[in-house]
C-alpha cells in the first residue's frame, strides 16, 4: 500500500528552525555598498557562499527587515568583506543601528566603488549579477570584479555565537597585505620621486595607508595630500619580488615651496621623468601610462591578472573611487 504524500504546508517552529540552521558553522561577513547620495552603507551577514568560478559568482542573503535592505535592493554593485578572528567588534558594529558605522573602520574603493574594509580577512568587490526573491530575504548574486585575501584566521559563527576556527595557513599562501604601497604625488606639473640609494629613482612609499591625509617621509615634514584627489591607481606584481604593488595617485595640498622635501626626494616634470634610472620595468610602464593619461585628464585604474589585467577609467573631475566607470571585459 502506497502512502499518500500531502501537499499541505507543514507548520514549522521558526525558533527551532533558526537553532537548527545555526548548527552550520559559517564565517561572518560585512556587506557594503553606497546609497544614491554616495554614502557608505553596510550590514553584518553570515548567509554567504561561492556560486561559480566561470563566471565568478557569489551570493549573500539580505533580510528584508534590515534597515539597509532598500539600498541593497537598488544598488548595482556591492562588496563582501569576510572578517578575521580579531574583528568581533566590527561584526557587532555593523549588526547595530549605529548612525555612522564607517567612522572608525578603515575602508577604500577598489573597482566598483563599494566600500572595501581594508583590514578584513578577504574581500570581494562585485557588480550585481541577479536578484532572487526568497521569502523574507533577497538572494543577491554578485559577479566578482576584484578580490583580495590575507593569511589571518577567519571569524566563525555557530549556534548564535562567535566560534574559533583552527585554520593553519596552507603552504604557498601569501598575505595580500604584504604589499608595497607607493604614491604618484603630483604638484605643479611635476611628480615626486625618491632616490633608491643605488643611483636610481622610485616612487615614495609608506608602510600603510595614509593617516588623516598625510604621508610621512624620512628626513622631512609629513606631506599633506588632497583627500579628494587621492585614489587607487594601479595594482600589480613585479618580476622577481614576493611583494606586490599598490599605487595611489595623489596631489599635494600645499605649494611645493611650502613643503620640506629632503635631498633624497626630487620633483621631476612629467615630460622629463628619468625612465632610464628607474630599475623596475613595471613601474616604468605604469609611469608612461600615467603621463599619457595626465595629458588627457582621464585616469585608469589597472588591476593585474593572469589574463592580462583590466583597466577602469575615472575622470579627473570626479576622482573618487565611487565614480569608477566599469571597463568592458
Amino acid at each position: 500500500m502506497q502512502a499518500e504524500v500531502s501537499d499541505k504546508p507543514v507548520a514549522v517552529d521558526p525558533v527551532a528552525l533558526r537553532r537548527a540552521f545555526g548548527t552550520f558553522v559559517t564565517g561572518v561577513t560585512v556587506i557594503t555598498t553606497r546609497d544614491a547620495e554616495g554614502r557608505p552603507r553596510g550590514m553584518t551577514a553570515n548567509s554567504f557562499t561561492s556560486v561559480s568560478l566561470d563566471p565568478p559568482l557569489l551570493l549573500v542573503c539580505v533580510g528584508k527587515g534590515a534597515s539597509s535592505y532598500p539600498v541593497f535592493q537598488d544598488t548595482d554593485h556591492f562588496a563582501v568583506n569576510l572578517l578575521h578572528e580579531a574583528q568581533t567588534d566590527v561584526s557587532n558594529l555593523f549588526a547595530s543601528k549605529s548612525a555612522d558605522k564607517f567612522a572608525a573602520v578603515s575602508h577604500d574603493g577598489v573597482h566598483t566603488g563599494a566600500p572595501v574594509l581594508t583590514e578584513c580577512l578577504t574581500w570581494f568587490d562585485c557588480t550585481v549579477h541577479d536578484r532572487v526573491d526568497a521569502g523574507d530575504h533577497t538572494i543577491l548574486i554578485g559577479r566578482v570584479q576584484a578580490f583580495g585575501t590575507s593569511p589571518s584566521a577567519p571569524l566563525g559563527f555557530c549556534r548564535g555565537r562567535y566560534a574559533q576556527v583552527k585554520n593553519p595557513l596552507p603552504p604557498g599562501w601569501l598575505s595580500s597585505h604584504n604589499m608595497i604601497v607607493g604614491y604618484l604625488i603630483e604638484a605643479e606639473g611635476s611628480l615626486l620621486l625618491a632616490s633608491d640609494g643605488k643611483n636610481g629613482w622610485t616612487l615614495p612609499s609608506a608602510p600603510h595607508r595614509l593617516v588623516n591625509g598625510r604621508l610621512p617621509i624620512a628626513g622631512g615634514d609629513d606631506l599633506e595630500l588632497l583627500p579628494d584627489d587621492t585614489f587607487l591607481y594601479s595594482v600589480f606584481d613585479a618580476a622577481g619580488s614576493d611583494s606586490g604593488y599598490l599605487i595611489y595617485r595623489a596631489r599635494l595640498a600645499l605649494p611645493r615651496a611650502a613643503c620640506e622635501i629632503p635631498e633624497n626626494f626630487r620633483f621631476f616634470p612629467l615630460d622629463q621623468l628619468p625612465y632610464d634610472d628607474i630599475p623596475t620595468t613595471e613601474i616604468r610602464g605604469m609611469l608612461r601610462r600615467y603621463v599619457t593619461e595626465s595629458a588627457g585628464g582621464r585616469f585608469g585604474i589597472y588591476m593585474d591578472s593572469h589574463d592580462g589585467g583590466r583597466v577602469a577609467m575615472v575622470s579627473a573631475a570626479q576622482p573618487h573611487m565611487q565614480h569608477l566607470q566599469h571597463s568592458q571585459p
